[in-house]
């Protein structure tokens, strides 16, 4: 039997939830995440490259990113934006857009929480349903890797 939150939320073990504490200012944190310029520096795991992200940063905008394995292979993900609230709060929609990765078309709904602490940034990633918990758990190695580089980005002169 499958676990649930509450009646007609998702599965839990097809949410994907990760915090992590930045060493940056919640309103540099939140700008990494909807401006081009540094989402072309940090979107991605280790080895994968960017070369285009374009967001309309508005509710009903869409975004898009298109980024390049180590190997050569584009993988690209689109969404539209649901909720922006500088420097607090982004929710958008996720899909990837090629057959090669796995769900073409499946879409996700990502929330973001971002809150001052001192200096630093505490980043809440929810995303959510994924169709199988295999999916959830690439995503997360994917996002993991992501952060990490974010994390760099953000302490870069």
């Amino acid at each position: 039997m499958r676990a649930r939150t509450d009646a007609g939320m998702a599965p839990t073990e097809r949410v994907l939830v990760i915090t992590r504490v930045l060493d940056a200012p919640q309103a540099l944190v939140y700008a990494a995440w909807t401006e081009p310029e540094h989402l072309l520096r940090w979107w991605g795991p280790h080895g994968f490259t960017v070369d285009a992200a374009e967001v309309d940063r508005r509710v009903g905008g869409a975004w898009r990113v298109r980024m390049r394995s180590p190997e050569g292979r584009v993988h690209a993900s689109s969404g539209v934006y649901r909720e922006l609230v500088p420097p607090e709060r982004l929710v958008f929609t996720f899909a990837w857009e090629g057959d090669e990765d796995g769900e073409p078309g499946h879409e996700t709904l990502v929330t973001l929480s971002f809150a001052e602490e001192g200096g630093r940034t505490r980043m809440t990633f929810r995303q959510a349903v994924f169709t199988s918990v295999e999916s959830r758990d690439a995503h997360e190695g994917g996002w993991s890797e992501a952060f990490e580089r974010l994390a760099l980005h953000l302490t870069e002169p």
